[in-house]
Parts: C-alpha cells; structure tokens; sequence
C-alpha cells in the first residue's frame, strides 16, 4: 500500500498543476461525469469527525476524504480508489491537498469571473490559506496590487511578496486588522480567508464589477460577507448548490429574501458555459466556498499519478 505524506505531495504537485485539475474536475462534474458525496460531521467528546468524497469517471479515481476537527485544528487523509476495478491505490496525508485545493479553486474562480483588466486585490486572513492565497494570485492571476489585511503577520507576508513578485510588477501593502475599508475601496477582487463568524466589511462599499471570494468558513453558523453583498450580487458562485445551501453560514444567516437562488451557479456551469460566467464588467459577483471532494479526489489522484511516474 503506498503512502504519500504531506512533504512528498509538496513535492510531486504543486498549483500551477493544481489548477488545470480542478478545473477539468469541475468541468467533468458540469457534464455529469462525476458525482460528489456531500460532507457528513459527526461529533462527540470535543471530537468531529468529518468524511466527503467524489467519483471521477473520466479520471477513473473515486476518494474519500476523512478528518477530524479537535480545538480547532484539522487533520486530514484521503483514500484513493481506482473507479472501474474498486482497488485502493493511496493513502494519502491531506493538509497540504486542502491548503493547495483551495488556494487554486479561488484562483481559477478569479480567472473565470474577475472583471477584465482587474488590477487590484484585498486579501483578509494571513494564515494558512491567505497566504497561500497571495501567492496564488501573485502568480497565477494579473492583478499587480494586493492589499493584505490581518490580526497579525501582515507586514511580515505583504514583505515577502513583494520579495518574491516584485519583479513581476506585483506590490503589496500592510493594512493591518482596521484596514478593512481602505483595502475594500476600489478593489476589483476581494478575498476573504480568516476565521471570522461575523461580517468583515460592509457590502455597499464596493466597488461595481468587485468579485468576492469568501472562503474562510464551511459552518452554517460563521460568516465573512454581509447582506449587502448578496444583495448587490448579480449571481453568486459555488462549488455545489446543495452544500452551499447546508454549511456556508455567509448564506445560511442571510435575511429572509437575501439570497435568491435562482442566482446561484455551481462553478462548474461557470467555467462550462459563458452566459453563466461574468456578463458585464459592472456586475459584483460572489464567490462561495465550503470545500468540496470533488477537489480533494481530483489532486489525490494528481499526486498518485506524479508518485507512480517518478518511481517509473
């Protein structure tokens, strides 16, 4: 049986390969070529524990994966399958699979969606996945401003970017944890990815054409966005409806008539068809993310594949 830890799937995978995955992954899933299974929490003594999966016909993988949640730290490993025959190929450690999935969802989410010729980005949260977030916008989007908003570590991550993609055009500013108006004001994305239960800005300050990505919460009960947000949204994008509907509290809180569903849109459409994708550079879209196993089977199975060719 093999094994991949964190630092081996560092090593085999990393985002600019991530990103062309998923998006085949949500394609197959537009098309139905794949089936995702929704994520069941079970909870005991402190303990959840979590499992969520998908089937990848086209990639011929199904995986599960399985954490638990304790004082607030995860950890995660995957099982992956081979879908025609039923064998378990992997086992594979999965924090580095959920950092580098969701830092390249949001980023093909961005390239799909932001407004042509987005420049300038907020960044809130500069932990794991505002870090890596950063990053992935740095390198793998054209937006040159980042403006990065945080309890802590601000300065310290806006410095290494600038270090790292300065180069490149690419600027980064410290705003500190009250920068939240400052860093919204003429944003063309916004990315929230922190721990918060309640909004953090208000939605009539931003701009028209703004994409949000909140990403920083898959409980009903914590959410980054306020009601003027989905309010001003043309449409609001999510990995799959149903678990949007279920775990994300930015919608689940929502006022009655806040959140119309006639104005969601699984990603997967939005990358498959142009009418459901951006229409008008004026329009503020939002993009919603819980987490989903469509995203953690499609890099398991990229990992496994990256193993086998090496040891080949």
């Amino acid at each position: 049986m093999i094994h991949l830890t964190d630092q081996q799937i560092d090593e085999l995978i990393d985002i600019e390969q991530a990103i062309p995955a998923l998006s085949s992954a949500f394609r197959q899933l537009a098309r139905g070529k794949a089936a995702v299974q929704r994520r069941v929490r079970t909870e005991a003594g402190g303990t959840k524990l979590s499992t969520l999966g998908a089937v990848l016909t086209e990639a011929d993988v199904a995986a599960a994966k399985v954490y638990t949640t304790i004082r607030g730290q995860f950890n995660f490993v995957i099982v992956l399958f081979r879908a025609s025959d039923g064998q378990c190929l992997a086992t594979l450690d999965a924090n580095a699979i959920t950092r580098l999935r969701t830092a390249a969802t949001t980023t093909l989410a961005v390239q799909r969606l932001a407004r042509a010729g987005a420049q300038t980005a907020a960044i809130f949260g500069t932990g794991v996945q505002g870090r890596a977030h950063a990053h992935a916008l740095a390198r793998f989007t054209n937006l040159k401003t980042l403006r990065i908003v945080g309890m802590e570590g601000d300065a310290e991550l806006a410095c290494t970017l600038n270090e790292a993609y300065g180069a490149r055009g690419v600027q980064a500013t410290a705003l500190g944890a009250s920068g939240a108006l400052e860093a919204i004001d003429g944003a063309d994305v916004i990315v929230t990815a922190t721990r918060a239960t309640t909004p953090l800005f208000d939605g009539r300050a931003l701009k028209p054409g703004a994409l949000v990505a909140a990403i920083g919460s898959s409980l009903p009960h914590a959410r980054e966005i306020d009601d003027a947000t989905l309010a001003r949204a043309s449409r609001i994008v999510v990995e799959l409806r149903d678990q949007a509907l279920e775990e994300a509290g930015d919608l689940v809180l929502a006022a009655p008539g806040v959140v119309d569903e006639a104005k969601l849109v699984e990603l997967g459409d939005a990358l498959e068809d142009d009418a459901l994708s951006r229409k008008r550079d004026d329009e503020i879209i939002v993009y919603k993310a819980v987490g989903i196993g469509l995203q953690d089977a499609a890099l398991a199975a990229l990992a496994w594949r990256a193993y086998i060719a090496r040891a080949q």
